[in-house]
């Protein structure tokens, strides 16, 4: 974004929800801009290629501390959550970095052997196209791709369930038996489903709220984090949103698994955090060098395959229209 872009943004937001709200939501731009600016020159962090698994669970935008706090209830998570910093602070850049001939090119012999399951729409392109202009993820280096959110979706909660995941993670296993497989769930990651059943109006496109109130005068476009920002939901209320959901991949994603494939060494990590005020950011801007975002877990565990679910979901080859995919990205909070 150049700074011309931000005058233009910052004078909408001013007009739709006032000097003060519109103004706090500029500045917040302009301070995650620096930040995102800094970490093109200066990042950090370790290629998931330098790690040692044979399955590769990756719960999108988990933090350490969230898993810490619901770890014993799990037995295949260990009280203290070992960690380690991801190469990206947003889906885009972590995959960009990973996988592409670009960034990834000493690893390519072994994206080639390894199958993606994905409920991660950036597959379909590295937008922001401006922070990766020379990269392209190409699904077809990997021995198989996977894309369970373009017919896996659930429009009830407007992303792809970890229970489809689990499915198709399973089956892949099975039927192909791939060197290595990677499991790229969309949870925890919003919309988070506690908040789409208490507050239905949020995340109805029909619905436009008050218009005397400015949280909510074009409610579709509030984001949840500037309701949480302005106080109109408060943090403890959206962190135990996000643990939920966390439970959800969990249980529904992570334990079918863990049940159904065979493998030494599986390891669950994040593509990256998720930040709740902290360095003043929000959600994950790509290239921010924060360690909230950067910092993500690496607990290694291992998988036996006891035959206790059999798939039953199809793949489909179901080619969704451009606005069909900016619709699912939208509703997964990116605009």
């Amino acid at each position: 974004m150049t700074f011309q872009d931000w005058l233009t943004e910052s004078k909408d937001r001013i007009d739709d929800y006032g000097v003060r709200t519109g103004g706090a939501e500029a500045a917040k731009a302009f301070w995650t801009g620096i930040l995102s600016r800094i970490g093109r020159e200066w990042n950090y962090g370790t290629s998931i290629w330098e790690r040692d698994w044979k399955v590769l669970l990756v719960l999108d935008t988990c933090r350490p501390d969230v898993l810490e706090e619901v770890a014993a209830d799990y037995e295949f998570l260990p009280p203290s959550v070992p960690t380690m910093n991801s190469l990206g602070s947003a889906s885009p850049e972590w995959l960009a970095k990973n996988f592409t001939r670009e960034y990834a090119s000493d690893h390519l012999s072994e994206i080639n052997e390894t199958a993606y399951v994905t409920a991660n729409l950036f597959s379909d392109g590295l937008e922001p196209e401006d922070a990766f202009p020379d990269a392209t993820f190409d699904p077809d280096l990997f021995a198989l791709c996977d894309e369970v959110w373009r017919y896996g979706w659930d429009d009830e909660y407007d992303t792809t369930p970890p229970d489809a995941m689990a499915d198709r993670a399973i089956a892949v296993h099975r039927d192909h038996d791939p060197d290595r497989l990677i499991v790229h769930f969309m949870q925890p990651h919003t919309p988070y489903r506690t908040l789409y059943e208490k507050y239905p109006e949020w995340f109805d496109s029909t619905h436009t709220g008050d218009e005397d109130d400015a949280p909510h005068r074009r409610d579709r476009d509030w984001r949840l984090w500037e309701r949480l920002r302005h106080n109109v939901i408060s943090r403890d209320e959206v962190w135990d949103a996000y643990k939920d959901n966390l439970r959800w991949v969990l249980d529904e994603g992570v334990e079918p698994i863990l049940e159904n494939v065979d493998a030494d060494t599986v390891a669950i990590t994040a593509d990256h955090g998720e930040a709740f005020g902290e360095w003043g950011l929000y959600a994950h801007p790509h290239h921010a060098p924060a360690p909230v975002l950067k910092r993500v877990p690496w607990v290694t565990t291992s998988a036996t395959d006891a035959g206790t679910y059999e798939p039953q979901l199809e793949p489909d080859d179901t080619m969704l229209a451009d606005d069909e995919v900016s619709d699912r990205l939208e509703a997964l909070g990116y605009k």
